[in-house]
This record gives structure tokens, sequence and C-alpha cells, in this order.
């Protein structure tokens, strides 16, 4: 698997550490015993060297093992973990093992003091970054004070150049866990954003899916319900005094009934209208709608026919059967004129009759003089045609009948 680059760069920065301390560790005991040959405390020095590199080297056997990125205590970007890491006793008594060792060197042979740079990335790795910066001030400190010693003078070099390279190799450290905390924040930023979109689409879509059932179900099975209700009706207050105009109501009510149920059919199977289905066009499915045993409709077709998507289809015939289902229920309209023009870059359905009218569509109301009564059909028509980019019109007047237009736009042909 391959790692990712925070954790390639934290092993390269830490190969590159552990190596300069070998090289000066060497490089120091080198320099000793070619200045110090046979001095009683050269063994001592030996000895010492040697245990400072098993030390380090076994480090983490021994629970040595820096703090994973982003644990301890935070890095001073402003965000702070909130259960903050405790140290594992091991880490810090191996750490401890370590400075005193190296301390212990430094006294015997001042040179040894090189060797506190590597360690001051061994201490910010390990620990806490307020701990960790204590504990290079000391170390900064310690090896000022054995380089003046070596030195046997005071050198401004020497007082300046250790809290100089300390400052910078800690800066340097500080700063680099910073950015890799914001890095880390951001990402974790990033994929809580993700899924709040993620989860806000799923919700959007589920509610544009339960709106679109809504108005599926109200365009059909709830107008054809109504429809059927209300020749039902006019059967039973008929059937003794007119048998004849009964039985035609009931038969009408048997062919909506009829439909109704191949609408649902098809609403299970595929949301399509079922006089779209099997390759049927919209113009012969609006020349095949009815408005009731009173109303006579006509269908008009106006301009080229031009292919339409299936969703331009479905909506246009939706609207007209909403709009035909007010004009059977409250408009008292003798004639109901459909008319689908293709005018190029838009497709326009007219939808008028020349029943009661009304002053003006209330909210929640749909075409049809007893429109304010419904409450879901001109929302649904409305909200059909806004889906596709279009616009729906009304005009009515009391006593001059009702005009429903829907325009939608068509892409331009290739």
């Amino acid at each position: 698997m391959t790692q990712p680059p925070r954790n390639r760069d934290t092993r390269t920065l830490a190969t590159v550490a552990h190596t300069a301390f070998f090289l000066l560790l060497g490089a120091s005991v080198a320099r000793f015993l070619l200045r110090h040959p046979g001095e009683p405390r050269t063994p001592w020095v030996i000895a010492l060297s040697i245990t400072l590199a098993l030390l380090y080297v076994l480090g983490p056997a021994l629970g040595g093992a820096p703090l994973p990125p982003g644990t301890g205590t935070g890095t001073g970007t402003g965000t702070r973990d909130p259960a903050p890491t405790r140290q594992p006793p091991g880490r810090l008594v191996w750490l401890g093992l370590v400075v005193a060792t190296w301390v212990v060197l430094v006294v015997l042979a001042p040179s040894f003091a090189w060797c506190a740079v590597p360690l001051f990335f061994t201490a910010l790795r390990t620990l806490p970054p307020r701990a960790a910066i204590v504990l290079v001030a000391l170390l900064t400190l310690f090896v000022v004070i054995a380089q003046l010693k070596l030195a046997g003078a005071f050198d401004p070099n020497l007082l300046l150049a250790p809290p100089a390279v300390a400052a910078l190799a800690t800066a340097v450290f500080v700063h680099m866990e910073r950015q890799a905390q914001a890095q880390r924040t951001l990402i974790d930023d990033l994929i809580r954003t993700r899924r709040e979109l993620a989860a806000t689409e799923r919700r959007e879509g589920t509610l544009a899916e339960r709106q679109r059932l809504s108005m599926e179900i109200h365009d059909t099975l709830a107008q054809n319900l109504s429809s059927q209700q209300m020749l039902l009706q006019a059967a039973d207050r008929t059937w003794d005094t007119d048998p004849g105009t009964a039985r035609a109501h009931v038969r009408t009510a048997t062919g909506i009934a009829a439909r109704g149920l191949a609408e649902a059919r098809r609403l299970v199977h595929d949301l399509a209208p079922a006089e779209l289905a099997d390759g049927a066009g919209l113009a012969d499915a609006l020349r095949a709608l009815d408005a009731g045993p009173d109303t006579e409709v006509r269908f008009h077709l106006e301009g080229a026919p031009a292919p339409l998507p299936d969703r331009v289809q479905s909506a246009l015939l939706r609207i007209a059967q909403g709009a035909l289902a007010n004009v059977r229920e409250h408009s008292g309209a003798r004639t109901a004129a459909l008319t689908l023009s293709f005018l190029g870059d838009q497709v326009v359905l007219d939808i008028a009759d020349d029943g009661h009218g009304f002053t003006e569509p209330r909210p929640g109301a749909v075409a049809g003089s007893g429109a304010a009564r419904r409450g879901h059909g001109l929302p649904a028509m409305r909200a059909r045609v806004r889906q596709l980019g279009g616009t729906l019109t009304i005009e009515s007047a009391p006593g001059e009948g009702t005009v429903l237009s829907a325009a939608i736009p068509l892409e331009p042909a290739p």
C-alpha cells in the first residue's frame, strides 16, 4: 500500500536526523581519540558513546517511539485535540536515559555537544511541543556552557551560535508541524463538507422525487378518482328518472377507472404516462383526452412536429390532464380546445375553455372556476414547467372562460 505523503516526509526527515546523529557521534569519538589518546577518561567516553548509540537504536523497543502526527497538546496552530495523548512512561524513561548519557559525555568531552542538534529533533518528535521546547532550551544552555569551557575564553560566537541553531531547528520543525496540522484540518473539513454535501443532495433528491410522485398521483389517480366520484354521484341521482343517462355515466366512470388502473400500473413500473407508452406521441395522447360527456374537447396541432424529450412530453400531458379535469369538474364548459404549437425554439400547449372563468388564481389554486377549492393542480403545473425552464400563464375572467398556456424551451437542433 502506498504511504501518504505526510508519512513519507516524516520518515525521510527522521532518517536524515538519525544519520546526522550517528555521523556527529562518530566524528566526536574520532576527534576525542585523536586529540586525547590514552587518557584515563577514554574508556568511559568510548563506553558512553556505545551506550548512547545503543539507546538511540533501541529507542522504539524501549518505548521511545515518537508521537503519532497530530497527537499531544497541539502545535500552536490554535487547534487542540479533544483529549491530549498521555505520554507512556517508557518513552519518557528512554528520552531521559539518552539525554543523561549525552550530558555525561559532554561533561567528559565537550566536543560531543554537536550531537545536540539531532537530539533537538528527537525531543521535538517525542515530547509535546511545550515540553520539547523547554528541553531544547536546557540542552542549548548546556551546549553553550560546554563550548565556552572547551574554548577556555569568552567567545561571542560560541555564546550566540548554539541558541541560533537551536532556535532555527525548533522554528523549522514547529512550522512544519503547524503546516501539517493545518493540512490535516483542511482535509478533515473537506471530507466532512463532502459528506454533508452528499447528504444534502440525497435529501434534496428525496424531496424532489416526493414532489414528482405527488404531482404524478395528483394528475392521474386523484383526478381519475375525483371524476369517477362525480360521474357515479350523477348516475345515482338520475338512476330512477333517466336510466339511460345513468348507465352512460357508469360506463364513462368504468372507462376512467380502466385508464386509472393503467396509470397506477405504469406508475409502479416506471412512472411514465400510460398514454405515451408503446411509442405513442404527445399529439396522439392529447388528441385522445376528454373532459367528460358534457364537454367537447378539440385538439389542434400547429407547426412542424419535432421530437420532444420524454420529460417534456410527460409534463405537457400531465398539465393537459390536470387542466381538463378542472374543466370537467368546475368550469361548466361546453367546449375545450387543446392547441400544441411547435415554434422552433419552444413548444407551447394552450388549453382554453368557454366555462365560468374566475377572477384570478390564488396561491394553491388551479385552473378552472372552482380552482380555489382544489389546492395542488396549479402548483404542480408550475413546478413541472419550472423544472424544464419554462413558464405557465393563466388568463381568465368571470363568465369569459379560461386560457392556460405552458411554454417550454427546446434545445436547438445540432
